[in-house]
């Protein structure tokens, strides 16, 4: 047959199957992204080993819309004498079907094929994108019983193999045709799995070949941490092998294993979506940082742009715009998360504000400036990067008729608010400013005209008003009730924390937390361990949650922490064993190691009996890891939350590291003791804002819990919805669910079969994903739909069919929480216990300065240095600045020392001076006493320090005294004769006159240097005269009284301060009083000595001693009788 060059199907019933690529996931690399053919191809045939010979390697031509067609031929000379094949190499699906592969064509025959389709836009499905990028590769003449259909792809249980004896575009659907094999995670498989399981039609001639090919490609999948791979067809001919078309994913996590075999990868955007060097930029930015920085532009001249802090509240808010009609107008997605600084904030704010500015709108454009309640970021921080950012574009933003509304929550949100408030006013821009008592999504609806601005929007109490005791009693008030407000009687804290429920599969436990909950903290997280105990004070603990700390890179020691006023210690250990042996109480381990260490350190914990459940805090976790995690936890009992999670939290009893924010928002959404509601989410973020809601709405939360944005969490919803389904005091449960994946589909199940007979209020994030043209990789990394049922369109409806109570959008979901929690009310099913004011907590004293709430005298001041912001700063100067412009080391000096920029001659002459009094030989003092300590064995800033010490009036620091001296005379009008006369007979020696070697006859060349110098370059020197006039008098009576180099420089940096005009004559002065000129001669000498302890150690000198011949020994006379 030689029809022919066919193209992965790309098949989309199987759940996890085909990913989208796009926006990175939180801190680290979105998992699964897309590559290209090419790059596929390229490590196809690198790394493969099997037995039939892999034909074609490497022969492929890339071929862009600017390339040289007669440096082509000469880099792959077969393209003039094979037939071939040429096609797009964009992401594009089912390209045979689409007309865009052209076959069995000639050299010429490509050129023509391409006239239609290079450089111009195509429409795809509903993607317009323009064809850019090509493939030429040799034509495979081929019969139809010869194509053959494999495909790899990753599950939650393993990854499957797909394989049909029937390849190529006319394929279908394959996941009801194929033979399917699992190799379960930590699995093998075997050419007799392949043969027996998948090869069932294929002739027996070509079975060995087949399995060995598919055995290797497996292997190869798994090596490169491959998450899908996909070849239709795989031909098999006398030949050999020949991989005509593929589809790939890889885990972009995995970087840090893989990046020897990768290399540079590059991941292409979807068609019909450009690469904007905005969104690189963003992303080189989210590299270098800590935080998550995503940004994806889907229509620049768009009117809606936003900037959402949270990947899960950055969906929720796309979703809003969407839903309100604003799809065709929204511009751009992304988020801003995980305590990104002031300056980074700034840089992704400035970003966004020159994007939308560009292009004017007929109705003015829109800025939502959203997130939900923050658990650890600081607000007023990052809001004041985004302050920064309005006032540059100030004018812009005003001629673009911008209006901005603004709602966050999270640590000093107010002061974030209030600085957000008072920029709208100053620069006249509309800026409608909203805190947590605003439901999350409402500014999206007064922004597109659904809802009206309210006048002057209630402000919530100020951080520290929650921390204050209402009752203004100093005592702490009785331990709070820590039942259920629905329980009759307390929570029965006398189980174990781990006790066994039925129905929970792998023996898990039903209860994962409670009041006697001990745990361990690995890696030195003090602000979260801190959080902890201050959450364990107010919910009336006896004793702290936190027991012990692992920490590898210290020695055993203790930490001081704060246990409400006192201080206590934790014990912080090297490794695990250690700290579980000495705690045999503790069952749970919170894991903040990095995405390079969670894994083992994980698995280490996990052969530890005792741990019945593990927060995996960590993003950016490889799939094929996480996976592992997932299994051992399963077989062991162990409840895994996480990873790439903030944790959860149960009122009254414990939570995990940042969970809940700050103490403002603890007492704020009443966390210190239990309601009846609990949830979980996937988003961190948004269970924080959950907690509001539900405390909003009802007597409050019971317990939740986020699950992690990874697509193999830990633990899944239904995990944890059957949880609360066996927890009396649970009384209703809400779920916030999201786009991708089918686990939502489980609890429509557990409903339907009677399985969860408590009300299920649900919500799928995601419902705007259906209304966008091309692909878009939303906040987290499961959050992409890989067939229609994965939709949050189609969960939401699966779930409001199976009887969960499902709103209408995000907007109604509080009001749909009060109306099922007032309904259990009524019917008696909850009954809401009184409120009891919690114990106070003092407020750190870090925290209470950055609140403005008090102020101490700083113990040190400094005005030339900052190296707080971004980038260092000297004396207001950012570094690459100094770089841009070339200051040299002359120009750093002026800034560090003078605090302000010199000319440029006299930064010269700065150097010029560290250059001439750098060294003068090993016989001077300070270098003799360098060299001996160094021949004594002593350390560089030793021997330095050593010669550095015998700096003074009769060694190099001649420079202050001298320019003081002479200042001094100059100043006071004496004529040259005078002061010479006058220092005779004070008996004073003029300081800067006399050498022990050089003359009049036998200048010093380094003043002569200088001396042409400052003629030259100097507009005055007034003093530098002065002073030669006096080496004429002194000369006449001893020619080597002359004006030596400490006295030459001393002389010129007077004229120099106060003539270049960069100073007042007082802070010239100023400058030669307090010793500035003495650290010239310091600084520049400092080069020699360093210079002589380097030799010494090079030449391997021993240690010196003193020859007797060069001492007189001289007794006193007395001891000579």
């Amino acid at each position: 047959m030689t029809e022919p060059e066919r193209e992965p199907d790309c098949p989309l019933t199987e759940p996890e199957r085909e990913h989208s690529d796009g926006a990175a996931e939180e801190a680290a690399a979105m998992s699964a992204k897309a590559i290209s053919e090419q790059t596929g191809k390229e490590f196809l045939y690198k790394y493969i080993s099997t037995k039939g010979a892999v034909q074609n390697k490497f022969r492929y031509a890339r071929l862009r819309p600017d390339t040289d067609w007669d440096l082509l031929v000469q880099e792959h000379p077969w393209l003039l004498t094979e037939r071939l094949v040429v096609k797009p190499d964009q992401l594009i699906k089912r390209r045979g079907k689409l007309g865009l592969i052209g076959v069995n064509l000639d050299l010429n025959g490509v050129k023509e094929w391409l006239k239609p389709r290079l450089g111009l836009e195509t429409t795809v499905g509903r993607a317009k994108g323009v064809l850019k990028n090509f493939l030429i590769e040799p034509f495979v003449p081929h019969q139809q019983d010869e194509e053959f259909y494999v495909c790899i792809y990753a599950a939650r249980e393993g990854d499957i193999v797909l394989f049909h004896h029937e390849g190529g575009v006319d394929v279908g659907d394959v996941d009801s045709k194929a033979q399917r094999f699992l190799v379960e995670v930590d699995g093998n498989l075997t050419e007799q799995d392949v043969i027996m399981h998948l090869l069932q039609h294929v002739t027996a001639s070509r079975k060995s070949t087949l399995a060995s090919f598919i055995v290797g490609l497996f292997k190869l999948y798994e090596e490169l941490y491959f998450t899908y791979l996909e070849i239709n067809p795989l031909v098999v001919t006398a030949s050999g092998i020949f991989v005509l078309d593929m589809a790939a994913k890889i885990d972009a996590t995995a970087d840090y294993i893989c990046k020897s075999k990768w290399g540079d990868v590059e991941f292409p955007p979807p068609f019909g979506r450009e690469a904007y060097p905005e969104e690189a930029y963003i992303a080189d930015l989210d590299a270098k940082s800590g935080a998550s920085l995503k940004l994806t532009i889907l229509n620049p001249k768009g009117r809606i742009w936003t900037m959402v802090a949270g990947g899960g509240a950055s969906v929720v808010y796309s979703d809003t715009i969407c839903d309100l009609g604003g799809v065709d107008e929204l511009a751009n997605y992304g988020e801003y998360s995980g305590a990104p600084s002031e300056q980074q904030t700034y840089d992704y704010a400035k970003t966004i504000l020159s994007l939308m500015t560009r292009e004017q709108h007929p109705e003015g454009k829109i800025l939502i400036i959203g997130g939900s309640i923050a658990n650890f970021t600081n607000v007023a921080a990052t809001f004041k990067g985004i302050v920064r950012a309005i006032k540059d574009y100030q004018t812009p933003l005003q001629n673009h008729n911008v209006s901005i509304f603004v709602r966050r929550g999270g640590p000093n949100y107010q002061e974030g608010l209030r600085v957000m408030g008072e920029v709208g006013k100053t620069t006249g821009i509309p800026i409608y400013v909203f805190g947590t008592e605003t439901h999350m999504t409402a500014i999206v609806g007064m922004a597109l005209g659904h809802r009206t601005i309210p006048d002057q929007p209630p402000m919530a109490a100020h951080t520290a008003n929650f921390l204050l005791n209402a009752s203004g009693s100093p005592s702490t008030p009785a331990p709070s009730r820590t039942a259920s407000f629905s329980d009759s009687k307390p929570d029965d804290t006398n189980r174990t924390s781990m006790s066994l429920k039925q129905n929970i599969p792998h023996g898990k436990a039903t209860t994962l937390f409670s009041r006697h909950t001990k745990s361990i903290i690995w890696g030195m997280q003090t602000r979260a361990v801190q959080g902890m105990l201050d959450f364990d004070y107010v919910c009336s603990r006896d004793e702290p949650s936190v027991a012990a700390m692992v920490y590898p890179f210290t020695g055993d020691h203790k930490q001081k922490f704060y246990w409400g006023h006192k201080e206590i210690l934790i014990p912080v250990y090297k490794n695990m064993a250690d700290a579980l042996k000495k705690h045999p109480e503790v069952d749970v381990l919170i894991n903040f190691a990095s995405l390079r260490s969670a894994y083992d350190s994980t698995v280490e914990t996990m052969s530890f009996s005792q741990i019945r459940a593990i927060a995996i805090i960590a993003e950016g976790i490889p799939e094929a890891l996480t996976r592992r995690l997932v299994k051992m936890a399963d077989e062991k009992g162990v409840t895994i939350i996480g990873p790439a999670t903030v944790g959860g939290i149960k009122p009254g009893c414990y939570k995990i590291g940042n969970t809940g924010g700050m103490l403002d928002n603890i007492l704020a959404s009443k966390l210190y003791r239990p309601g009846s509601v609990a949830y979980v989410s996937r988003s961190g973020g948004m269970s924080n804002e959950l907690n509001n809601i539900i405390s909003r709405t009802t007597d409050g939360v019971y317990e939740g819990v986020a699950i992690g944005g990874d697509r193999y969490p830990g633990s899944t919803f239904m995990d944890h919805v059957l949880r609360y389904q066996d927890t009396p005091g649970v009384k209703m449960i809400v779920v916030l669910g999201e786009i991708g994946g089918t686990e939502e589909y489980k609890i429509c199940m557990g409903i339907k079969e009677g399985r969860i007979t408590k009300p299920v209020v649900i919500w799928c994030i995601g419902t705007c994903a259906t209304m966008f043209a091309s692909e878009v990789q939303f906040g987290h990394a499961g959050a992409c739909a890989n067939e229609n049922s994965e939709t949050a369109i189609a969960k939401n409806q699966a779930l409001r069919e199976s009887g969960a109570i499902v709103p209408r959008n995000f907007d109604e979901l509080g009001e749909v929480i009060k109306n099922v929690y007032d309904d259990l009310v009524a019917k008696g099913v909850i009954a809401p216990a009184q409120e009891v004011p919690p114990p106070t907590v003092p407020m750190d004293y870090s925290w209470a300065r950055e609140l403005g709430l008090i102020r101490k005298p700083a113990s040190f001041m400094t005005s030339i240095c900052d190296e707080r912001g971004q980038e260092l700063i000297y004396a207001g100067m950012p570094i690459t600045e100094i770089f841009k412009e070339e200051m040299g080391l002359g120009g750093v000096l002026g800034l560090l020392w003078f605090q302000r920029r010199l000319p440029k001659h006299a930064c010269h002459f700065i150097e010029m001076c560290l250059m001439v009094t750098a060294d003068h030989g090993p016989a001077v003092s300070g270098a003799h006493n360098t060299i001996v300590c160094a021949r004594a064995g002593k350390d560089l800033i030793s021997s330095l320090t050593s010669g550095l010490l015998t700096i003074g009036d009769r060694f190099g620091g001649a420079l202050d005294a001298a320019a003081k001296q002479f200042s001094k005379a100059f100043d006071s009008s004496l004529i040259a004769m005078d002061f010479v006369n006058k220092m005779k007979k004070e008996g004073k020696l003029i300081m800067g006159i006399g050498h022990r070697v050089k003359s009049i006859n036998n200048p010093d060349m380094r003043v002569q240097i200088l001396k042409d110098f400052v003629k030259q370059h100097f507009p005055a020197t007034p003093l530098l005269d002065y002073a030669l006039e006096v080496e004429k008098i002194t000369t006449s009576k001893k020619p080597n009284l002359i004006l030596n180099v400490d006295g030459f420089i001393g002389v010129a940096m007077v004229d120099l301060l106060r003539n270049c005009g960069a100073f007042t004559r007082e802070e010239a002065d100023e400058y030669v009083e307090i010793g500035a000129l003495n650290g010239i001669f310091v600084l520049g000498r400092s080069m020699g000595f360093i210079g002589h302890y380097l030799d010494q150690k090079r030449l391997k000198q021993g240690l010196y001693r003193h020859p007797w011949d060069d001492i007189s020994y001289v007794l006193p006379e007395h001891m000579t009788m």
